[in-house]
């Protein structure tokens, strides 16, 4: 894996947790605006979709890069409009990027022909 590809993963690893948080807290606003006079609705709305346009940014970089197939494309981005998904997602990128590194770290050492 070269060093773009591994921004690219690591930049959406690093979106995936705090897009998964914002929705969340928006989901919880909404709740609270319909049952008290709290309304942070319009903040929060704003903070989670900065994020999730930020996520679908660095998802079709990362796709871009990697060259995923369309199935593990399309997880990483349901994972992104599921409200624990993001969670899911960084776990997943988090593994893969680690098994890139031992890939890489192996072929360097010439222990692997891959």
């Amino acid at each position: 894996m070269d060093l773009k590809t591994a921004s690219a993963l690591r930049r959406l690893r690093l979106v995936s947790a705090p897009e998964a948080v914002s929705f969340l807290i928006l989901l919880l606003c909404s709740v609270l605006k319909r049952t008290t006079d709290f309304n942070a609705v319009p903040v929060m709305g704003a903070i989670h979709g900065v994020l999730f346009v930020l996520y679908v940014i660095f998802w079709l970089d990362a796709w871009n890069r990697t060259k995923w197939s369309f199935g593990t494309a399309a997880l990483y981005f349901v994972l992104s409009v599921l409200p624990t998904g993001g969670f899911f997602a960084e776990r997943k990128l988090r593994r893969e990027s680690e098994n890139a590194v031992i890939a890489a770290r192996a072929r360097e050492e010439g222990t692997v022909n891959a």
